[in-house]
């Protein structure tokens, strides 16, 4: 080896840590982890929420269409109409539920993901309302309303 290079490596002192890095755990990272803990954790509560809001709603229609079932034919209609308005006012807003004619009826098939309100047998509780019309199949028009609310998603 070198004597110039041995005297230069005399002169080196020894490493040193920056001045607080001493322990295992440093502030920073330990803030860093309890946001992202706290982060992680106020997501999952906001999905499940949002979850609970879902299945409530459709736990709700179901159990209001349900209860439609035993009126008249006539009132059973308002009532399927009117449930559907609360429906579109909830998951939509109140613009949405103002909705008439075609328009209503295609906000409708788009919330349900179906034509059944524009050129199914739903039409009856778009526009029919208040014409003269041959009495849908009640059961039928009730069936397809359940199915449609069951798989209904936020």
């Amino acid at each position: 080896m070198n004597p110039e290079t041995a005297a230069a490596l005399d002169q080196l002192r020894g490493l040193h840590l920056p001045g607080n890095a001493a322990g295992a755990l440093q502030g920073e990272v330990v803030a860093a982890a309890g946001l992202g803990f706290a982060a992680a954790l106020g997501v999952g509560l906001f999905r499940v929420l949002r979850a609970r809001a879902r299945a409530t709603l459709r736990r709700a229609a179901l159990g209001e269409l349900a209860a439609t079932r035993d009126l008249p034919p006539e009132a059973r209609l308002v009532a399927q109409a009117r449930l559907l308005r609360r429906i579109a006012r909830t998951r939509l807003g109140e613009e949405a539920a103002a909705a008439q004619g075609a328009d209503w009826a295609a906000r409708l098939d788009r919330m349900f993901a179906t034509d059944l309100f524009s050129a199914g047998p739903g039409r009856v509780l778009v526009d029919g309302l208040y014409r003269r019309h041959a009495a849908p199949d009640a059961d039928a028009l009730d069936a397809e309303l359940g199915r449609l609310i069951s798989r209904m998603r936020a």
